[in-house]
């Protein structure tokens, strides 16, 4: 994993969890590099450091890969002209394995025996570096540094006659968290790890198939949501139609339940649940189990506004906007001397001192990572006139790291992995601090309680109980309850 890039001192946003990136893929519609490049805007949110599409025309595979956002890169015609063709592929990245330099850009694309094969990821796979030392050692020669690229090779020393065997017969040998979008000259196949912790789900625009990360990418096409690919489930559409394939064995599924918390667009549904009303359930759920004697419920933007609403009706304290974001700012200086690093965290929020000076104010944050992005907002408030500023989180404290594509630092940069409750709170200089139980979350889910033994949801993060082998990370292949018993110990 990748530390979150940034000086939080610049931007309120350095100290927020990333997640890794999004896939899109169309089949069979004359407009389909077009429509995926909307589909990536849409996506955006997933992944802002690159991205890239892939075209299939009949004949051969285009390809278009660039550093930077979707509408800065594909917005124009003549990029869209080199991308012809009835089936399209892209994807949006936040890198949490790999450089952020072009040659990781996904999609990837191989020139295999049966033809050519583009695909993209969506996840992170905890045996990758594994894989990468025995395919190296193979004679493999790797053009990247990112784990998606091992499913190319592991599909083409595959010994199976059908593409789709070579392809399932690689998803075997794969730990984990992914959902892959890849595009030969004949099919467009999706896939989702056996837990289904990381989102895709199928559309249609009229007659044409559409994979996707998030709901949202139909919405902005006008394309109709179907269902979700099912957990360990194989998707492949061709000429023939749609193919489902399932061959690993049934397991209850675990998303990730920060897809509901932070990643996921508010307006997608996930899992059959609008990503919106779960927040606002977080945040009344909170209000429930933290109240606060206070003036106003203050968002942190964006993430922070649908719970903030849902406590606020809650607990009937008013709603305001006592930060106000500026959506409009690019990069601040190169090398700015602490005042106007100081000075720079204006660039992108300040305080709507009208609401908050002489208030006793509750901030409703969606987590806390470090905690520096706390200490900020706090300040601010402070600097603003508030009487008293208590912090409420729509999360349990984070207290252990990720390995399945959230970018989260190591376990001893986590402020509640080294602080108890009121050390973090004398951290970032709240009157009170509070944090939405795991009990709660799992209410605001509808769920009674978390089940100890087979858990709903990829929690991890807040528990410790990681759901597959992390074999990258501890040396060996262990059962998710040993790995939970190690994370404790260290």
């Amino acid at each position: 994993m990748t530390e979150t890039r940034g000086d939080a001192g610049l931007d309120l946003d350095g100290d927020r969890l990333r997640e890794e990136c999004g896939v899109f893929g169309i089949f069979g519609h004359a407009d389909a590099a077009a429509i995926t490049a909307l589909g990536l805007h849409a996506l955006q949110h997933r992944g802002q450091e690159a991205a890239g599409i892939v075209s299939f025309d009949g004949k051969r595979f285009h390809s278009e890969r660039r550093l930077g956002l979707v509408g800065d890169n594909f917005s124009r015609r003549e990029v869209i002209e080199r991308l012809p063709g009835l089936s399209a592929m892209g994807h949006v990245r936040y890198s949490t394995t790999g450089e952020t330099v072009l040659r990781n850009v996904q999609p990837l694309f191989a020139e295999l025996d049966g033809g050519g094969f583009a695909i993209g990821h969506n996840g992170n796979l905890t045996n990758g570096l594994t894989l990468r030392r025995q395919l190296v050692r193979d004679g493999a020669i790797m053009q990247s540094t990112s784990d998606t690229e091992i499913i190319l090779h592991l599909v083409a020393h595959a010994k199976r006659n059908r593409f789709i065997d070579r392809f399932i017969e690689g998803l075997r040998q794969l730990e984990g968290a992914y959902a892959f979008v890849g595009l030969t000259n004949k099919k467009l196949i999706g896939a989702r790890d056996p837990l289904g912790i990381r989102p895709l789900v199928i559309g249609k625009l009229d007659a044409t198939p559409i994979l996707a990360s998030e709901t949202c990418a139909l919405d902005i096409i006008g394309a109709k949501y179907v269902r979700d690919v099912e957990n360990g489930e194989i998707v492949v559409f061709d000429e023939d139609g749609m193919h489902s394939h399932k061959p690993f064995p049934p397991m209850a599924a675990r998303p990730c339940i920060f897809e509901y918390i932070y990643f996921s667009r508010p307006d997608s549904l996930v899992g059959g649940r609008n990503v919106y009303d779960v927040r606002k359930t977080m945040g009344a759920q909170l209000a429930r189990e933290a109240p606060a004697s206070a003036d106003v419920v203050i968002p942190v933007p964006d993430s922070g506004v649908p719970a903030a609403i849902g406590y606020a009706q809650e607990s009937g304290i008013p709603y305001e906007l006592g930060i106000i974001r500026n959506h409009y700012v690019g990069r601040t200086f190169i090398e700015p001397s602490q005042h106007i690093r100081q000075l720079g965290v204006r660039l992108k929020h300040s305080a709507n001192r009208a609401v908050v000076s002489g208030k006793r104010i509750v901030l409703i944050d969606d987590s806390i990572v470090r905690g520096t992005t706390s200490v900020k907002i706090v300040q601010m408030m402070r600097e603003a006139g508030a009487k008293e500023v208590h912090f409420r989180i729509a999360s349990p404290p984070i207290t252990h790291s990720d390995y399945y594509g959230i970018d989260t630092p190591e376990r001893d940069k986590l402020l509640a992995a080294t602080h108890d409750l009121d050390g973090m709170r004398r951290f970032i200089g709240a009157d009170s601090l509070a944090f939405l139980s795991v009990e709660g979350i799992y209410r605001a889910m509808g769920y009674e309680q978390r089940d100890p033994l087979k858990p709903q949801f990829t929690d991890h993060c807040f528990t410790g109980d990681y759901p597959t082998a992390l074999t990258d990370h501890t040396g060996q292949e262990a059962s998710p309850r040993q790995l939970s018993l190690l994370a404790e110990a260290s």
